[in-house]
């Protein structure tokens, strides 16, 4: 378990995902949100439900999913006039994508490519002259690559325990992947 203070609530550091039924929870637009709330504090279904300025039976239909693709469970109860009202939290900070071969023959199931969903969240700020983005190429071995990206991860992390304040909700996305981008062959030895 992480020591850090966001969310309120105890959860794994990372969690491992290739079963289809949490792929197919982790593919919708809707779910992703909630636990993207879910990071900060546990919450209710109509906390979460006017967040997201969804119905309540809407966002409850997607909690159910979450829980039981077993990436939300209950985290605390609280008694509300002979109710009990229930808390969710996630399972985990960071849900690690695997991949899925599948069985019997059919399609892979889709997962959400994040990049995208930040190009397409970013282009108010764009248009506003409000991004900060970069892109770089570098030649580098897979461990490399690797070990890149597990600092990111950690980097992702500190983002998320940043103190909550202010009017405004910053996106911060990250992305590594093979590209077919041109590379300069190996320099020659000044020996030559």
């Amino acid at each position: 378990m992480s020591n850090n203070t966001l969310p309120d609530y105890d959860l794994a550091d990372v969690t491992d995902v290739s079963d289809p039924a949490q792929l197919h929870a982790l593919a919708s637009p809707v779910r992703n949100a909630i636990l993207e709330l879910l990071l900060e504090r546990a919450a209710t279904v109509s906390e979460l439900a006017g967040a997201l300025d969804r119905p309540k039976s809407t966002v409850a239909h997607h909690v159910s999913v979450l829980v039981d693709a077993q990436l939300l469970k209950v985290v605390r109860t609280r008694r509300v006039r002979a109710i009990d009202e229930r808390f969710y939290g996630r399972t985990a900070r960071i849900f690690r994508v695997g991949t899925v071969s599948p069985t019997d023959g059919g399609v892979t199931p889709y997962c959400n490519n994040d990049l995208a969903t930040a190009a397409a969240e970013s282009v108010p700020a764009h248009q506003a002259d409000q991004l900060s983005s970069i892109v770089r190429h570098v030649r580098i071995p897979q461990e490399q690559a690797r070990e890149f990206w597990a600092r990111v991860l950690e980097l992702a992390n500190d983002y998320a325990q940043l103190p909550r304040g202010g009017d405004v909700v910053y996106g911060f996305a990250a992305g590594l992947y093979p590209t077919d981008y041109p590379a300069l062959p190996e320099a020659e030895s000044a020996a030559d």
